[in-house]
């Protein structure tokens, strides 16, 4: 019964894929450039294999060509491989281009552009202080949190359990000590 259970994600799509095609698929290491059209195959090789659906299986396939390790694996000279790991084409200069800079891309994505940044903008930026209910007054200058940006304010009413201020525009607004920085 263990064998007919479908599989549930990519992760296993991907291993069942390089335990059944392992001239084709690996699991782990540097993967091998695949046939133009490849899902095809798949999908006529496994139309009654009731682990592996047709959206899952284009899913796990578009994760693993989107992989860093299959991107970093098209290089010059390599040769495409079909589902019995037989060579069915070279490597062209422009899909080399395209997943080197689609490797790029998303290396930038998950580093950021931290090369390009001087080590003191990469710092996090001080927090502002929060205010001492005890050392406000009125028509002391300070700044509502609204939202995630501060707004200057001057104070007009303190209460025991909170401030009224006016913004900058006129608008007069209640709130609470710890949405109030200096």
């Amino acid at each position: 019964m263990e064998n007919s259970e479908k599989l549930k994600n990519s992760k296993e799509v991907i291993a069942y894929l390089a335990e059944r095609f392992p001239l084709c698929f690996v699991a782990t290491g540097e993967a091998k450039p695949l046939k133009i059209g490849i899902f095809q195959d798949l999908a006529e090789r496994l139309a009654e294999d009731p682990k592996v659906s047709k959206t899952l299986l284009r899913t796990a396939l578009r994760q693993y060509t989107s992989s860093w390790r299959y991107l970093h694996g098209l290089k010059p000279g390599m040769s495409r491989v079909d589902l019995d790991g037989n060579v069915c084409g070279e490597l062209t200069q422009e899909h080399i281009d395209h997943a080197k800079g689609t490797l790029k891309e998303s290396k930038e994505k998950v580093f950021g552009a931290r090369k390009d940044k001087p080590a003191a903008a990469r710092k996090p930026k001080p927090r502002p202080r929060k205010v001492d209910p005890a050392n406000l007054s009125v028509e002391q200058n300070v700044k509502v949190l609204l939202g995630k940006s501060p707004v200057p304010a001057t104070i007009k009413e303190v209460t025991r359990d909170d401030v009224q201020v006016e913004l900058k525009t006129g608008m007069s607004v209640r709130v609470k000590f710890d949405h109030l920085i200096l």
